[in-house]
């Protein structure tokens, strides 16, 4: 099935969100943007990382559908100080103002789909690269 990349949000929507993960090619697609809630599919390559980063006041969730990576959580961004190998199946929760990264530590995509709790992209946010991402002014 042919999913529809691009942000469904404000309005009922249902999706595969297997099939939508792993057909994403883009490193982040927003997919769905409420008020209080955002559905990411991102692919981050081999050997690059989602990028350290804290999202203030919002909690995260991310499930991993395909690949391998390490994550790594902690109060700073010197003080990385929770590490774990993630995998296929597994989901990761972040905590809202905590430090995290995922580094894609497999020969092939990692595919993953976040969802953030409240919105933390500029709604029908698509970044085909992750430096695409580093250079969009709307991400901190």
């Amino acid at each position: 099935m042919s999913i529809d990349f691009k942000d469904h949000g404000k309005k009922p929507y249902v999706v595969n969100i297997e099939d939508a993960t792993v057909q994403n090619d883009n490193y982040r697609t927003t997919i769905w943007t409420g008020a209080k809630l955002q559905v990411t599919v991102m692919t981050i390559q081999p050997n690059d990382d989602i990028g350290l980063e804290v999202h203030h006041g919002i909690d995260q969730f991310i499930r991993i559908e395909e690949g391998q990576g390490l994550c790594q959580m902690g109060p700073s961004e010197d003080n990385l100080n929770f590490e774990q190998v993630v995998s296929e199946d597994e989901a990761v929760l972040v905590p809202a103002d905590m430090w995290h990264n995922i580094k894609n530590t497999s020969d092939k995509p990692l595919k993953l789909y976040t969802i953030y709790a409240g919105p933390d992209h500029v709604e029908g946010t698509i970044h085909p690269t992750h430096e695409d991402a580093e250079n969009d002014p709307n991400e901190h």
